[in-house]
């Protein structure tokens, strides 16, 4: 049966058996890759953030999903017209930021799932590096 409450220990099995730790420094390097993880996820949120922000802010207003639909139909799949080529501009947008969405999902469940092994420092580590991931890209959002 599996534990569920947090253990102070150096032996874990982390996502994969081949995630194995046996030993202090084991552990030790676990917690780091762990926080690692945890300051990339916090930097893909807002840099996921941002790029949404840029694409929003670059998006000519005076082009609406109905004229995009309209156009595409006229022209038959021509890119020709800035129409045209504004819709692929923000279609190869969206895609881009369907993969970042997914490695994000990816990074958070790993790490949401390291965490559910209950052992204490890899907890701590997963926390400490979400801060650190936080306090360093925070700031990164309000430049231009």
């Amino acid at each position: 049966m599996a534990r569920m409450h947090f253990i102070f220990s150096d032996t874990v099995v982390l996502l994969f058996d081949f995630w194995s730790v046996h030993s202090p420094a084991g552990m030790a390097l676990s917690v780091l890759v762990l926080l690692f993880l945890a300051v990339l996820y916090e930097g893909i949120k807002v840099g996921k953030a941002k790029l949404l922000h840029q694409v929003l802010v670059n998006l000519p207003t005076s082009i609406s999903q109905q004229t995009i639909a309209e156009t595409d139909g006229d022209s038959a799949g021509s890119d020709s017209s800035p129409v045209g080529r504004t819709h692929y501009r923000w279609y190869l947008c969206h895609f881009g930021q369907s993969l970042i969405h997914v490695i994000q999902v990816v990074i958070g469940y790993f790490i949401m799932l390291a965490v559910m092994s209950y052992n204490t420092w890899i907890f701590l580590g997963v926390v400490l590096g979400s801060a650190v991931g936080y306090y360093l890209a925070y700031p990164l959002l309000s430049t231009a």
